[in-house]
This record gives structure tokens, sequence and C-alpha cells, in this order.
């Protein structure tokens, strides 16, 4: 008997749970507002700074200008806030504090870059977009003199999506397959294979229009078409949807595909069942980022499609403009008119990229587990099949256990019966 056993008794050995009755309850803490003192330490930074700003460029320097004055006033942002930070807190949290306002400043940076750009688009284009002939008619019949009246991109516009939506039909199921390959099989080819697609993430777009030109148009089709600019856009966007679904389906835990290997699952069939449906929403992402890449070309297409001011619906024969090409051709004009036209489609073609982020959001942006309304109810109503099923099989079976004329046909059977009864009968 060791010393434990003869030291303490079952009740020393159980585990006791602390009664919660009598402890005060302290307040609730706020852990996503900020306190009064980093509002005081951010706002008096920033008066600070504009105030040193201002005095620097108004009475001790010569210098002038809206940008140069913004500068200035971060960079004494930045120090100002560092300087009341470390007055109530040791260094490492300065750095931490300080980090954190140069990400956050970052980020709204890249938005307000972003607003900017729409807006100016969509302000400059404004005198064109309100005519609904813009969308309904092409350039056959409208002059570099005409009013906004006449003529449009609806060319533009179709020559945009035939040859965004072949690129699409090749570069959706090669890149994935490719990323696949990379993943799932992997070896020296597949090093060999990763080399060369993150080598052509960095390939010049006008390397590829160049390239699309001397092997198709030249050698193949002697004339530029929709299919030539659509291979030129293909290429420019394949390296983009192997390399950013290779690293989205490296993210796939291991354990997902060994316990499906452990349930008997093949490899193809792990990879339709778990794999891509885990990696969905990254694989969304990938297509749009390349589609982003390959709807905004110009000078690929340039080489490959030619310009046209009619509306070509054969991608095989005969020039197919599209929008980007359509945008560089109406503002190198000196026509105002022109111009706005040009802004217009820039604008159209905006909108058109937000409209298949939302489409391609809107068929990858759920999460892996996460089902919808109607797939719940499917999932419920299989599972009341199966426990009605459970319970008719149970019941019947309790039935033939307990019941001693079992009204079952098989339990009567004689070629079921004990054998030995079965000699003596014969």
């Amino acid at each position: 008997m060791t010393l434990t056993e003869t030291t303490l008794t079952p009740a020393a050995r159980s585990t006791h749970i602390p009664s919660p009755d009598g402890i005060a309850i302290g307040p609730r803490r706020r852990v996503r507002s900020a306190r009064v003192g980093d509002r005081f330490n951010v706002l008096g930074a920033a008066a600070a700074a504009m105030a040193l700003a201002t005095l620097i460029f108004g009475w001790v320097t010569p210098l002038s200008g809206g940008v140069g004055w913004t500068i200035v006033a971060f960079l004494s942002f930045i120090g100002f806030y560092a300087l009341l930070v470390s007055f109530t807190a040791d260094f490492q949290e300065v750095k931490d504090r300080v980090m954190a306002v140069l990400l956050s400043s970052a980020g709204v940076v890249l938005f307000g870059a972003l607003v900017f750009v729409v807006a100016f688009t969509l302000v400059r284009g404004q005198e064109a977009l309100p005519h609904l002939n813009f969308f309904t008619e092409s350039m056959e019949l409208a002059g570099p003199l005409d009013g906004l009246d006449v003529g449009g991109i609806l060319h533009a516009i179709l020559g945009t999506l035939m040859q965004i939506g072949m690129a699409l039909i090749i570069t959706v199921p090669l890149g994935i397959l490719t990323a696949l390959f990379l993943n799932e099989v992997g070896g020296r080819f597949a090093r060999f294979v990763r080399t060369i697609s993150d080598a052509m993430t960095a390939l010049p777009s006008i390397v590829a229009g160049l390239f699309v030109y001397s092997a198709i148009i030249v050698l193949i089709t002697h004339q530029r078409s929709g299919f030539a600019a659509a291979m030129a856009i293909t290429v420019m966007m394949l390296p983009i949807v192997i390399r950013a679904s290779d690293i989205v389906l490296r993210l796939v835990a291991g354990n997902l595909r060994e316990a499906a290997y452990a349930l008997g699952s093949t490899r193809w069939r792990t990879i339709w069942h778990v794999v891509l449906p885990t990696a969905r929403p990254g694989l969304a992402t990938a297509v749009i980022l390349g589609t982003a890449r390959g709807i905004g070309e110009t000078s690929p297409v340039l080489l490959t499609s030619g310009v046209t001011a009619v509306v070509n619906l054969n991608p095989f024969e005969g020039p197919m403009i599209s929008l980007p090409l359509q945008v560089f051709d109406f503002v190198k004009s000196p026509e105002p008119n022109m111009i706005a036209r040009g802004f217009g489609a820039a604008a159209v073609l905006i909108l058109l990229v937000l409209a298949l982020f939302a489409i391609a959001r809107l068929i990858g942006g759920r999460g892996p587990g996460d089902l919808t309304r109607r797939q719940q109810q499917r999932v419920v109503a299989a599972s009341l099949r199966d426990l009605q099923r459970i319970t008719l099989q149970g019941d019947r079976r309790h039935r033939s256990l307990t019941d001693p004329n079992p009204t079952n046909p098989n339990l009567t059977d004689p070629n079921l019966t004990d054998p030995n009864t079965k000699e003596s009968s014969s």
C-alpha cells in the first residue's frame, strides 16, 4: 500500500469545485473600446502634429504644398504619440502602439486611394453614364465630334465578357488542377512547375502579347481576333491562379486527408469531397485575383485583338475590342466628348469588376461546414429519416426476441430452423 492510499481518504482524493456563492462580480471590462487615456494620446498627438507642420510650413521654412504638409504632420504625429504613450507605459508597449498606428494608417491610406480612384472615375464619367445609348449602342455610327447622345460602348462590353469568359474557361480548371498537382502529388517535376509559375507572375504583359502575336496570329490565324486576346489574357491570369490556389491548398489541414484515408477513401475522392470544399473560399479568391488581373490588361489586347467600332460576336474572325483598350482609344482623343466616353467606359469596367467580385463571393464566400438554409433543411430531413429507420429496426428486433409466436416469415422458415430437428423430421 502506497503512502497516498494510506494518508488520503476517498473524499480528499476527489475533485472539489468551489461554489460561486458569495463571490463578488466586478464590472464588465470593455475590451473593444479605447480608454480615455488612449483617446487623449491620439487626439493630443494629432493636434500637436498639425500645429508643428503648420508652424514649419508657414513660419520657419519656405516649404509649401499639401503633400509635404501631410508627410511632416504624419511623421510628427508618430513622434508625439510615442512620447505621450511612454509617460504611462514601458518600451514594449510603446512599440506595440506605434506599430498599431502604422498598420492602421496603411489601411486608411489604401482604402482612401481606392475610394479616390473609384470616385474620380465616376465623377469624370458622369456626363456619359446617364445616357442609355452609352450601354446599348456601338461607335459604328458615331464620330469624334458627335454628342454623347450618339454611340456607346456595347461592342467593348461584349468583347470584354467574351474574352474574359474564354480565358476563365481555360484558366480556372487548368490553374486549380496544377495547384492540386503541386500539393497532392509533388515530386521533382512539381518543384520545377512551381518555380516556373512563380517566375511567370512577374512576366510583363507586353511580353505575353508579343508571344501570342508571334505564336497564334503570325503562324496560325494571320489576323487579330478575340481568341488571340483571350489567349494573351490566359497567359497573364494562369500564374496568378496557380500561385494563389497553391497557397490556399497548403492551408488545408493534413488531418482531414488522414481521416478520409483512414475511412477507406481514395486520393481523388478525398480531393473532391474534402480538400476542394474546404479550400473553396480561398479558391474563389484566387479566381477573383486572376480575373482582376486579366480584365484590366491593355497592352497584350492591343497587340492581339485589334481596334474596332462595331459589334463582333465571332471571337475567331475579325478584331474584337475590350473595355480597357476602348478606354485607351477614347482618352487619347483631344475631343472632350471622347474623353468623357473614356471615363464612362472606365467606370463601367470598375463596376463590372465589382459585380464579378460579388458573384464570386456569393459562390465561394461560405466557409467549410457553413451550410445554406436549404442545405440545413436537407441535413435535418436526412437525420429524421435515419432516426425513423433505426427506431423501426430496433422495434422489430425487440419484437422478434420477446414474441413467442413471431409473425415474421423469415423466422418461421424451415430452412432457418434447428438442423437436428430438420434431420429428425426427414
